[in-house]
C-alpha cells in the first residue's frame, strides 16, 4: 500500500487542478454520508473532536472507481505544544474490491481541498470583477486559501488580520509580491473592521467563538466566504452579515446542522433553512444561478464535506500513477 507524504500531495497539486475536480465531483453521483463528529473531553484543555468522514463513487461513475475515509482529530490544546490543531489521514480503497490502495497525509489534502472548495463557490458567487481579498486568520490554511482565490479571481490586494499582528505580518512577508502570476500588493493590517469595508471578498479560517466578521461593516457586492467554524458554537459572523446576505453552503444537511454561523440564527428564529439559496451541488449543476446582483452580498458557509477529500484524493493518485 502507497503512503503518499504531505510533499508528495504539494508536488503534484495546483489550485485550479483541485477546484476543477471538485466541480466535476459535486456534478457526479458520490455517495456522501453525514460525517461522524465525536466530542473527545481532555482535562484541563479545550475539548478534542474526532471526525469521521466516508464517501465512495457511485455505480453510475465514470472513470474509476474508490471509496475513501478520512479521520481526522482536531485538538485546539495542540497549539501550547507546538503541534498542528487538526491532524487526519486519508485511506483509499479500490472501490470495486475495497482493497486499500493509499494512505494519504490527510492534514495536506484537507488545506488543499478545503481552500478548493471556498474558491469554486466564489467562482459562481463573488463579482467577475473581484480583486481586494480580505483574508482573516493567519494559521496553516490561510495561504492555501488565497492562493485559490486568486486562480479564480483577478485578486491583486490581499490584506490579512490575525489575532496576534505578528502572525499576519509573517504570512504577508512569506507570500512575497505575486499571486497567480499576476503581481499583487499584500499587506498586515491591524483594523479589522476598515479592512472589512474594502474588501471584494472577506474570506475567514478562524476557531472563533465570537463573530469577527459584522454585516454593518460590509460593502454592497462583497463575498463573504466562511470556513473556520465546524461545531454550532463556533461563530466567525454576525447576525447582520446573515441577515444582509444571500446564504449558500458546501452542503445544506452539514451546514445547517453544524455550523454556529447557520445553527445559530436558524436556532433564535431570524432565519430557516429555507434561507440557504443552494448548496454546491446546485450551484455545480447549474440548478441555482448564484449570485443575483452586483450590489448583493453573499455568504458562503463551508463545513466540508468527504466528496471534496475523495476528489482530491483521486486527483493526487492519478497524477501519482502518470508521473511514474
Amino acid at each position: 500500500m502507497r503512503i503518499v507524504t504531505g510533499e508528495d500531495i504539494a508536488a503534484v497539486l495546483t489550485p485550479s487542478a483541485v477546484i476543477d475536480a471538485l466541480d466535476a465531483a459535486f456534478r457526479s453521483p458520490i455517495e456522501v454520508p453525514l460525517r461522524h463528529h465525536h466530542p473527545m473531553p481532555r482535562a484541563g484543555e479545550p475539548e478534542a473532536t474526532l471526525l469521521l468522514m466516508p464517501a465512495w463513487h457511485g455505480a453510475a461513475a465514470a472513470g474509476p472507481h474508490y471509496t475513501g475515509i478520512k479521520i481526522v482529530s482536531v485538538v485546539p490544546g495542540n497549539a501550547a505544544r507546538g503541534k498542528a490543531t487538526v491532524i487526519g489521514s486519508y485511506l483509499l480503497m479500490d472501490g470495486l474490491t475495497g482493497a486499500p490502495l493509499a494512505v494519504l497525509d490527510g492534514r495536506e489534502l484537507t488545506l488543499w481541498r478545503t481552500a478548493a472548495a471556498s474558491a469554486l463557490a466564489a467562482s459562481y458567487l463573488a463579482r467577475p470583477d473581484a480583486r481586494r481579498l480580505l483574508m482573516i486568520g493567519a494559521g496553516a490554511l490561510a495561504p492555501f486559501l488565497i492562493h485559490a482565490h486568486a486562480a479564480r479571481r483577478g485578486i491583486d490586494e490581499v490584506e490579512i488580520w490575525n489575532r496576534d499582528p505578528g502572525k499576519a505580518a509573517a504570512l504577508a512577508a512569506r507570500l512575497g509580491g505575486s499571486l497567480a502570476g499576476r503581481p499583487a500588493r499584500i499587506s498586515a493590517v491591524t483594523d479589522l473592521d476598515a479592512a472589512l469595508g474594502r474588501a471584494d471578498i472577506v474570506s475567514a479560517a478562524t476557531l472563533a467563538g465570537e463573530p469577527l466578521v459584522r454585516g454593518e461593516r460590509l460593502a454592497p457586492g462583497t463575498h463573504v466566504d466562511l470556513v473556520g467554524g465546524f461545531t454550532p458554537d463556533m461563530r466567525e459572523a454576525d447576525d447582520a452579515a446573515i441577515l444582509r446576505a444571500e446564504l449558500y453552503a458546501d452542503t445544506r444537511a452539514g451546514a445547517c446542522h453544524e455550523a454556529g454561523d447557520l445553527v445559530q440564527p436558524i436556532r433564535a428564529g431570524l432565519i430557516t433553512e429555507d434561507d440557504v439559496r443552494a448548496d454546491l451541488f446546485e450551484l455545480c449543476r447549474g440548478a441555482h444561478p448564484g449570485r443575483t446582483s452586483a450590489e448583493a452580498i453573499t455568504l458562503f458557509k463551508s463545513v466540508g464535506t468527504a466528496l471534496e477529500d475523495l476528489a482530491a484524493a483521486a486527483l493526487v493518485i492519478g497524477r501519482l500513477d502518470a508521473a511514474a
